[in-house]
């Protein structure tokens, strides 16, 4: 499991939120959004304009079937990828945004 090596380099190096955020990640492949989502708060704490821990807190609230809080996330997230010009992440946004309205 990749969450396992991000552990160790995580707890190695705690200020590291490149490691946070790719044991956040690795968390979100396994299936454990639970466990993914307060890494990427952190991570949105550190630095409040990394649009993509946005974009996978989000992801994981819609696992968890939480539309509300996925839906701020994505609406924080839009706004970071238009002021950032990021048009692919831009692009993806608006589909889970869209995808997520129907629900």
């Amino acid at each position: 499991m990749k969450s396992e090596k991000f552990k160790e380099l995580l707890a190695a190096n705690p200020e590291n939120e490149l490691f946070r955020f790719s044991l956040g990640q690795s968390f979100m492949n396994e299936g454990n959004p639970n466990e993914a989502i307060p890494l990427f708060e952190k991570c949105q704490r550190k630095k409040p304009d990394w649009m993509m821990a946005s974009i996978l807190k989000a992801k994981c609230h819609i696992e968890l079937e939480r539309m509300e809080e996925a839906r701020f996330e994505l609406n924080r997230a839009l706004k970071l990828a238009i002021e950032q010009e990021h048009e692919a992440p831009e692009a993806e946004i608006r589909k889970l945004l869209a995808v997520i309205s129907q629900n």
